[in-house]
């Protein structure tokens, strides 16, 4: 059965922190690269971490580098957001996605952070900063 679970968002105050999870089943999660995207009121989706197969390639948006964190766990078939300094502007919700590695122009693509480059999508969990 194919599943990707978030959770750990809820309500945090402007600088503080949340660990976000994603728990997956039904698939290879070593063979896939994951990608958290997150999706604001009135705003497109968001590409905002990729990690590759092994962890050795990491992506950050602009927006959240410094500040986000994400690791994966192959063994656990998890991967995590670490979310420290959270601004209002990061209040939305969180989806976990997996992709195949694809190619561009011949080249391999180490860590995407477009929607097009996924298989797989949870269903998100919401983040909120406020006070």
């Amino acid at each position: 059965q194919l599943q990707l679970v978030e959770s750990g968002g809820g309500l945090v105050q402007p600088g503080g922190s949340l660990r976000l999870s994603c728990t997956t089943s039904g698939f290879p999660f070593n063979n896939y690269v994951m990608v958290w995207f997150r999706q604001a009121p009135g705003k497109e989706r968001e590409g905002v971490s990729c990690i590759n197969r092994n962890g050795s390639q990491i992506n950050h948006a602009d927006s959240v580098k410094g500040r986000f964190t994400i690791s994966r766990d192959n063994a656990k078939n998890t991967v995590y957001l670490q979310m420290d300094s959270l601004k209002p502007e990061d209040t939305a919700v969180y989806y976990c996605a997996a992709g195949l590695p694809r190619t561009f122009a011949g080249s391999p693509i180490m860590c995407p952070l477009s929607s097009r480059a996924m298989d797989y999508w949870g269903k998100g969990t919401l983040v909120t900063v406020s006070s």
